[in-house]
């Protein structure tokens, strides 16, 4: 029991919540200076063509099979019992089965990277055999971002986020800083893609001596355990239809544009994603956290893991609500500043859509990770198995009579109805959580109309004036409604540490 308190106590999770959150604001920070440079330098159907690469590794990346969130749940169980001893046997084995699997996805990828390019996107004749030496360069990439989700899971497991966070934070920013190092040379994807790969492995080979230097046991006990390859596929099986059905349903709306539009469409709708897509930092940094922190306590404190989630859904709320409102109403103002009049006429409407649909899909991820630290991955493929059909038919719909901005919408409202039913499904698990729930479906009816009111028509110091007096009364209602009274503390703690270091460096 104390070792659950341990690794659930408050102060650690919202320390490495904190760290996480830091550790993904840096990189969008750099994302934001260095795509404008990147779409200029490459233009925008190679910039679309790029995307698009990326996109498949995302989709052969879910060779996988669910084992990195294996190995992390069972982990993280093992941590939190006292029973150290089967940690080796479930880091090696789920290390070995996800290298064996990351190999068949390369071949898979490199078999395939042909009929992408020349029948599935509309890449022009002259651009497509670079594009081919970029997917054939990513494929080689696989096996290690497949593996390496072993790696990331077994430090997760420990808590050792400052450890995950000095791997990952160079990994990501280097992502958008490689290409650019490239350009003064060449704009060929060939070349841009060779760069993004050097830093993949780079990553994988840091974060294993990460593992050796948390378990040094590891370097004597190398061996594939069998008994364990059964549950560990068990588990990360389920965990990998509910990954495949979510990332087709995440990833289609780009390729099939693609398909039925234009490279530059993709772009068009890839760069308003991205920008957007960057706000779900503080749902990936909490939930990155709660998962093995959920995985260590449901069982042991079902009570600790109630606090602990209704504490994050209110979190997420709480932080994620004033950048969406100042995305949805700057949009056309940002766009233009940022890219141009003419990229902002095409993308205002789809950046505002997908705001409000990464604000409510940000707050399933809560009731997500629950399902899946509760051994019910088998709730979340079926909700997304039942998902994927209607979706495509709504993303098709949606995209032959409104465009790249149907697309955007329907995103929305797939959003929306995975949200409800993950809550609901929550809710059956632990029936206590049925108020904190209902306390936050107000929480979010409040917001959504102050949402579509940023969308209205206005002028830029209406606007100004609108953001202020909404950014205002939210911090006001979250101090006085949101924040238990120990939480409010920590703030002030955490807040007086950070004045005490700005006076320090200023000094």
């Amino acid at each position: 029991m104390n070792t659950t308190n341990n690794l659930t106590s408050g102060r650690l999770l919202a320390r490495n919540t904190l760290m996480n959150l830091a550790g993904d604001i840096a990189p969008l920070v750099v994302a934001v200076a260095a795509i404008p440079v990147l779409i200029h330098g490459v233009g925008v159907d190679r910039y679309g063509i790029l995307t698009l690469v990326m996109l498949a590794v995302g989709y052969f990346g879910l060779f996988n099979f669910g084992l990195g969130r294996a190995a992390t749940r069972f982990i993280a169980e093992a941590v939190a019992s006292g029973n150290h001893s089967d940690i080796p046997g479930l880091f090696w084995t789920s290390l070995f089965l996800m290298s064996g699997f990351g190999v068949c996805g390369a071949i898979l990828a490199a078999a395939l990277s042909p009929w992408m390019v020349g029948h599935l996107f509309k890449i022009a004749p002259p651009l497509q055999a670079e594009s081919l030496h970029a997917f054939y360069l990513l494929a080689l990439s696989l096996p290690f971002v497949i593996s390496g989700g072993s790696l990331g899971g077994t430090l997760s497991a420990f808590q050792r986020f400052d450890l995950t966070n000095a791997v990952g934070v160079p990994t990501s920013i280097l992502y958008y800083v490689a290409p650019l190092l490239v350009l003064p040379f060449s704009r060929s994807l060939g070349w841009i893609v060779t760069a993004i790969v050097l830093v993949r492995v780079a990553s994988w080979v840091a974060s294993f001596l990460l593992c050796l230097y948390v378990l040094p046991e590891l370097r004597q006990q190398i061996s594939l355990h069998r008994p364990m390859i059964r549950p560990l596929l068990g588990f990360g099986g389920l965990v990998n239809v509910s990954g495949v059905a979510q990332s087709i349903m995440e990833y289609a709306d780009r390729f099939i544009i693609g398909a039925m539009l234009s490279v530059a469409a993709v772009a068009y709708y890839a760069v308003p994603y991205q920008i957007t897509n960057k706000l779900r930092v503080i749902p990936a940094a909490l939930s990155g956290v709660v998962f093995p922190a959920f995985s260590a306590s449901f069982s042991a404190n079902p009570q600790r893991t109630e606090i602990l989630f209704e504490r994050a859904t209110r979190y997420i709320i709480l932080a994620l609500f004033p950048a969406v409102l100042m995305i949805v109403t700057l949009a056309p103002e940002g766009l233009t500043l940022w890219l141009g009049p003419s990229f902002a006429g095409h993308s205002s409407a789809v950046m505002r859509w997908l705001a409000i649909a990464v604000f409510i899909n940000s707050l399933a991820w809560p009731p997500f990770a629950l399902l899946q630290a509760a051994r019910r991955p088998d709730l979340t493929a079926k909700l997304n198995l039942v998902e994927l059909p209607a979706f495509i038919l709504l993303l098709l719909w949606a995209l032959a009579r409104y465009g790249v901005e149907g697309a955007a919408a329907a995103y929305a409202v797939r959003s929306a109805v995975n949200a409800i039913v993950l809550f609901t499904m929550a809710s059956w698990l632990l029936p206590n959580l049925a108020l904190g729930i209902v306390r936050i479906a107000k929480l979010a009816v409040v917001a959504l109309p102050v949402l579509v009111i940023g969308v209205l028509p206005m002028a830029l110091a209406t606007k100004s004036v609108f953001l202020t007096a909404m950014v205002g009364l939210h911090a006001l209602s979250c101090w006085a409604a949101l924040l238990e009274p120990e939480e409010k503390e920590f703030l002030r703690g955490y807040l007086r540490t950070a004045r005490v270091a700005v006076i320090g460096a200023a000094e």
